[in-house]
């Protein structure tokens, strides 16, 4: 009888470095409210002569960068709810089951807060605000929202969320297939940026919107990998001595 490969033993996890990071870049971004950095930034991309936001109305930053670049990260969370269900049918998946369900539970989860963060908070795009043309009034992510018959719905950002919510496959990965966890953390953060980037082009958000979703996104994905897949040794110790 053929014998599957056990789950390994997890390597040691650094929690100070896996939480302390994304705790202080938070805090810097809370700061960061207190000064102009968001608008200057988004003035760089902005020229009221050309039209506007210089990739407001690009074919490749809309078509490709958005719709279809989304599209095929939605095919990879297909495949992966194809195989954790695979688990329950053919007995060679069987012993992913753990990893296949915490992947398909991260990838949820790191895009669904998305939609209902951005009702809650109602923060204008920057095409949206007077500064860029727009009708409506700029405000701080912890101000009261000025009165407006069109609430906002860019924080946090959304796009940003499909290429960062890839910290999924890195976690899923790190116990069993180390090097291909860290391709996939590499690929995680090169896609989030892109897609950061090419929305705050477009005018879609604001510097900090991105940076608040890479955070919740890692958060979310931590917090998964722990609950389900993380089995440090018995002689690892409590301060681990990897950072990932």
């Amino acid at each position: 009888m053929r014998s599957h490969p056990a789950a390994p033993a997890s390597k040691p996890l650094d929690f100070w470095l896996c939480l302390g990071i994304p705790v202080a870049a938070a805090l810097v971004l809370l700061m960061q409210e207190l000064t102009s950095l968001d608008m200057d930034l988004a003035k760089q991309f902005y020229n009221a002569a050309d039209g506007g936001f210089i990739g407001r109305y690009s074919f490749f930053l809309e078509d490709i960068l958005h719709d279809r670049a989304k599209e095929l990260v939605i095919l990879f969370s297909v495949l992966a709810i194809l195989g954790f269900v695979g688990t329950f049918i053919l007995q060679r998946l069987k012993p992913y089951r753990r990893e296949l369900g915490c992947l398909v539970l991260s990838l949820g989860l790191a895009t669904a807060f998305v939609s209902p963060l951005k009702t809650i908070t109602a923060v204008q795009c920057p095409w949206s605000l007077k500064e860029f043309g727009g009708q409506e009034t700029y405000s701080e992510l912890l101000s009261p929202r000025p009165p407006t018959d069109k609430p906002g719905r860019c924080w946090p950002g959304g796009h940003a969320a499909t290429g960062f919510a890839l910290f999924a496959w890195f976690f899923a990965l790190r116990d069993r297939k180390p090097k291909m966890a860290r391709n996939a953390f590499i690929v995680a953060v090169g896609l989030g940026s892109v897609f950061s980037v090419s929305r705050m082009l477009q005018g879609a958000h604001f510097f900090s919107h991105n940076v608040w979703t890479a955070i919740f996104c890692w958060l979310i994905c931590l917090a998964m990998y722990c609950l389900l897949l993380y089995r440090p040794s018995r002689q690892t110790t409590s301060i681990a001595t990897h950072p990932l």
